[in-house]
């Protein structure tokens, strides 16, 4: 049975190396070809007709958004996921209804990556999937991610990463939120080799980015109630535990 081939396109060559590595080792894919510049990956997509493209967004030549446009120009039925840290709403819509089936935020899982191509490669149209939210079995941690996203809270800052630890953790043990200073900061702090301290700060700047970011709309829309409104910022307890009660409800 003839393997399914991937083009790798990303921003750069440690990137490109990276995950073409991931797909050799596991072996279910075959990298027909890779590129970190998008004027020239449009050739060899166009001769090679890969069943997928995995692109970065920031890239040489052409952006990410430029090469999904060519590409359906070209009427190539190439499934194209966008694997990216630029993950705003506006970016992720344009991916999306410029004809990418899929979009994937850094920092990202393999095995997520390809259970995402299993999906794609098992629909029967073409229609994308949407994004994240389209995705009945996605993990409990883009679930989490989605929502972060959606309220402005960028994958970059430390805070995500603690905040979306946290929230795991409270899906996993409610009472957890009960005990957040002694039992629930340490538990984060201990998986990411910081201190207590530093890892309550990081999650209160997460929340407060996203208030300066005029998201309060986005949260109380997202959390099912009309929470907060103004300066009326959560605590890292309230957010978390809101958060967790959302993904309890929907029977994570």
């Amino acid at each position: 049975m003839l393997k399914k081939t991937v083009f790798i396109l990303q921003d750069t060559k440690e990137s490109v190396d990276e995950l073409t590595k991931k797909f050799n080792e596991d072996g279910e894919y075959e990298v027909i070809g890779s590129s970190t510049d998008g004027i020239s990956a449009l050739t060899p997509l166009a001769e090679r007709k890969p069943d997928f493209l995995i692109t970065g967004l920031v890239l040489l030549g052409y952006d990410g958004l430029r090469v999904i446009e060519k590409l359906r120009e070209l009427n190539l039925k190439t499934k194209i996921i966008v694997l990216s840290a630029l993950t705003r709403e506006e970016v992720v819509s344009k991916a999306v209804s410029l004809g990418a089936s899929y979009f994937l935020a850094k920092p990202y899982k393999f095995s997520i990556l390809k259970e995402r191509m299993k999906a794609l490669e098992e629909q029967k149209s073409e229609k994308a999937l949407p994004y994240v939210s389209g995705v009945r079995d996605m993990s409990l941690e883009e679930k989490i991610s989605k929502i972060f996203i959606n309220v402005g809270i960028p994958p970059h800052i430390k805070g995500y990463s603690f905040l979306r630890e946290g929230v795991r953790l409270a899906v996993e043990d409610p009472e957890i939120i009960n005990n957040i200073t002694k039992k629930l900061y340490p538990m984060i702090g201990q998986k990411y080799q910081t201190t207590a301290s530093k890892v309550e700060r990081a999650i209160r700047h997460a929340i407060e980015v996203a208030w300066n970011r005029g998201r309060i709309e986005s949260i109380n829309n997202i959390l099912g109630v009309r929470a907060y409104v103004g300066q009326d910022k959560p605590t890292n307890g309230e957010f978390i535990a809101l958060v967790a009660d959302k993904m309890l409800l929907e029977k994570v």
